[in-house]
């Protein structure tokens, strides 16, 4: 009888396309992927690590799923298996770690596993095995096919990986090694794949995303990937994860403004409102420089959801650096922010920074910079209530209504009788919560058998207000 794996995956969409790419090695080795981990003969926890809040989850889901399955081979892999192996072996539910470096052999180390004796689930005091590498050596990536799980509807497809940036909070570089590029024909043949599979929208990712090219020879860009993207036969939209401020050109911003394809939605990483902290952050900016790339983009998409992470207390934050990160937010055409409350990462520069802020400040902090998100990303949805918006079918369903995400990022609920991966045009009619309700047109058109025609990317143009630059 065939072996089933089931993977869970904590974590940014890097992550999520790195546990596609896993599922797709399981696959070939013919295993049966299951959405149920006590049916499961391998559980993979494709961990992260950005807070030691992740880190507890991790562990959390590891005790849980042993107890659920016992005699499941359990292997912790990702970014936590890399900074700390020894803490992950240790815990008596994980029976195998593997970093990142080695993520590419988890399929053999999991038939390992498998092939062994059924023992009792070993104590704390004995360790799991650990199956490490050093970066120094990885200088490409891995190309995997692009098999998706069922239940996804807009792959992922991780086009970079590693960083070689030092903002001094961030444990990334050091668990996700040297910034590498997969070459643009293996990019270009997995979204060929996708297409050709049916489906509707590919999210490009990657660790430094903006740096894509630069580790190849001769040197690439992401601009000159996104226009062969745009080419492919078929392709309805494509979407960019989070990219630096300082490496989203003109140029993209030009190719958003006058392409329907290339998704109206930027999320680009601040971090704070004040160029004091910045500088401490070792990031490469000020505040009016990011300020002028977000008018930019406004400019000339003026329909654009834009996105931004930002960290609450960083050590040495005081009341008036915070002030200026809500002033500032306030002030951008902000849709929604990504708030993190500052932890600790052993290793980084900003561990050893002695100027704490206290975790009620901290607690306090996040909680203004997340309703300030709220509302503005309220104020956003209101200005589509009664237009039309191109929004693609999700799997999940919410309140009997099938979830949907706009072009420009905005959350949509539609009749739940629409298939999933389906891209519409919609009008928006009124609100739910965080969601926006979309009604079909009546003169949506049927094929002459009777099914139901989408309208496409393409009748969403004259709606949307962009500006060519």
């Amino acid at each position: 009888m065939p072996k089933k794996f089931f993977i869970a995956t904590f974590g940014c969409r890097t992550n999520q396309a790195d546990s596609s790419m896993v599922r797709s090695a399981f696959v070939q080795e013919d295993y049966h992927e299951t959405l149920v981990p006590s049916d499961a003969d391998v559980i993979v926890i494709n961990s992260c690590t950005v807070t030691h809040r992740s880190d507890q989850q991790v562990r959390q889901l590891a005790r849980h799923l042993k107890r659920e399955r016992p005699e499941a081979k359990i292997i912790v892999t990702g970014c936590y298996a890399q900074r700390d192996p020894q803490t992950l072996a240790g815990v008596a539910a994980v029976d195998a770690v593997v970093d990142n470096a080695r993520k590419h052999e988890l399929v053999q180390i999991a038939g390992s596993l498998v092939k062994r004796p059924q023992q009792a689930v070993p104590s704390a005091k004995e360790l799991a095995a650990i199956y490490t590498d050093s970066f120094r050596k990885v200088r490409a990536m891995p190309a995997f096919p692009s098999l998706q799980p069922a239940d996804r509807t807009r792959p992922f497809v991780k086009i970079q990986d590693g960083c070689d940036a030092k903002c001094s909070y961030c444990i990334i570089p050091s668990s996700r090694g040297p910034g590498r590029s997969l070459p643009p024909e293996m990019v270009l043949r997995q979204i060929r794949e996708l297409v050709g599979n049916g489906y509707k929208e590919i999210v490009l990712t990657g660790i430094h995303m903006g740096t894509y090219g630069m580790h190849l020879q001769p040197h690439y860009s992401l601009e000159c990937l996104i226009e062969e993207i745009l080419e492919i036969p078929g392709l309805r939209r494509v979407r960019l994860s989070s990219i630096e401020p300082m490496e989203l050109s003109r140029k993209i911003i030009k190719i958003a403004a006058s392409s329907d394809l290339l998704a109206p939605h930027f999320h680009i990483c601040l971090q704070s409102g004040s160029n004091r902290i910045l500088r401490r952050m070792l990031r490469p900016y000020s505040v009016k420089r990011f300020a002028e790339i977000v008018e930019e983009i406004r400019s000339c998409i003026p329909d654009a959801g834009i996105g931004t992470d930002v960290i609450a207390g960083y050590p040495g934050e005081t009341e008036e650096d915070h002030g200026a990160t809500l002033e500032f937010a306030e002030r951008m055409p902000f849709t929604y922010l990504h708030v993190f409350p500052y932890s600790d990462r052993p290793g980084t520069p900003a561990c050893l920074d002695p100027h704490k802020v206290p975790a009620g400040i901290l607690r306090r902090r996040s909680r203004e910079l997340r309703a300030l998100s709220s509302r503005k990303n309220l104020e956003f949805r209101r200005q589509f209530l009664s237009r039309k918006l191109s929004v693609l079918t999700l799997s999940e369903e919410v309140e009997g209504k099938r979830e949907c995400i706009s072009g420009n990022y905005l959350k949509v609920l539609v009749d739940r009788e629409i298939p999933a991966n389906e891209l519409l045009l919609v009008q928006a009619t009124g609100s739910r919560g965080e969601y926006l309700i979309g009604e079909m047109e009546a003169s949506t058109l049927q094929d002459h058998d009777g099914h139901r025609v989408t309208l496409g990317v393409g009748q969403r143009e004259q709606h949307t207000g962009r500006t060519a630059i």
